[in-house]
Parts: C-alpha cells; structure tokens; sequence
C-alpha cells in the first residue's frame, strides 16, 4: 500500500462514534467525516435490522460520494422489553434524539422488572473498492436498577456489560472502546483488512 492513506468516510454524524471508530481504526486511513465529504442531508433508515440500516448508510455514501465508507448501525436490546428498543434505540423517547430522554423512557418501562439481562447490538457495513462487507458485535449484560440523570453517550448510563460492576459511562474511553459492540465488531474489520490483498488494491 502506497504510503499515502487511503480515505474513508465514516458515515455518521455522531462525534462519540467517529472519535470511537476512528481510535480503533488507527493510521491506516484518512478519516473522513460526512461533513468532509460535504453530505449534509440525513440519511433516512428505513430498513427494520441493524444490518439493513447499516448498509443503507454506507451505500448511501458510496454510491452518491464513490468514496470508501464505513458505517454502523447499533442499539440496546432489552430481554424484558421484547428486545425493545433496539433499532430505534437513538429515538425511543421521540424526535429529536435526546439519551437522557432515551434513559428516562427505558428505566421507567423496566421498573419493578427483576429480569433485567439486555445486549448491545451493532453491524457494521465497510464498502471498500465496491464490494460490501457486513460485520457484526455485541456485547451482554444487563440494565442497571437506578439511573440519576448522568449525562452520557447513549444507554452507557444504565448498561453494565456481564463481568463488570460498572457501567460503560463508568468506564475510561480506552477501556469502553476495546470491550464494547462497536469494538468487537471492529476487531473483525480489522482481521480483514490486515488479509492479504484486502487493502493492496485500494
């Protein structure tokens, strides 16, 4: 690979996603945002899975911008809930997207609930040269009995991942970003990157 980086573009606006996934993804490429690319609109998420609305995303961006992208789609899954809220989980407590809101919302339909196992779930869709590669993580644990307003990103206020008394906002970034959804999934796109061949013709 020449030493020039190779761009790609990391199709979300979300600023923790970005700092996250580009953390994990190192030197290997030159990070773009869609704010770089110039790709201001929203992207409607129509599909109903996390993989559908993943590769919407990401084809979006390929086929409108022709720049290699990376894109994510990811949620809280609640055993107790009937898997709620899952791919509505950035806009639960409605528009616009608000996590405290979000909290509010699930620790009050969770109250009294003993069983209180849930998952983060996430698919992330790399389109790299044209071809689409679909990667998956998830992370199990279960939802905290009280939640005190703290600010954080998303559901990590409330979800402690199995084998861990905190939760994820309890956590350091470093710490977060290795055990999480996102970076479980990560770690594949990164085996498939470092494969013979998958990056020299980029």
């Amino acid at each position: 690979m020449d030493m020039e980086k190779t761009p790609l573009c990391l199709a979300t606006n979300n600023a923790h996603k970005v700092e996250e996934l580009q953390s994990l993804l190192g030197d290997a490429f030159e990070i773009k945002t869609l704010k770089d690319i110039g790709c201001l609109e929203e992207i409607e998420e129509t599909g109903t899975t996390f993989r559908e609305n993943s590769m919407i995303k990401a084809g979006y961006v390929f086929r409108k911008y022709g720049i290699n992208t990376l894109a994510d789609d990811s949620g809280l899954e609640v055993d107790a809930l009937g898997g709620r809220p899952g791919v509505y989980s950035a806009r639960y407590a409605g528009e616009p997207s608000d996590a405290t809101a979000n909290n509010l919302k699930l620790m009050s339909e969770m109250e009294g609930v003993t069983e209180r196992s849930a998952r983060f779930c996430t698919v992330i869709t790399l389109i790299l040269n044209g071809d689409t590669h679909a990667f998956d993580g998830e992370v199990s644990g279960r939802i905290k009995e009280t939640f005190d307003g703290e600010v954080g990103f998303g559901y990590n206020p409330v979800f402690i991942p199995d084998g861990f008394e905190q939760t994820f906002h309890e956590m350091t970034f470093e710490q977060r970003s290795r055990l999480n959804h996102r970076g479980r999934a990560m770690e594949k796109v990164l085996k498939f990157l470092a494969k013979p061949g998958n990056m020299e013709a980029v």
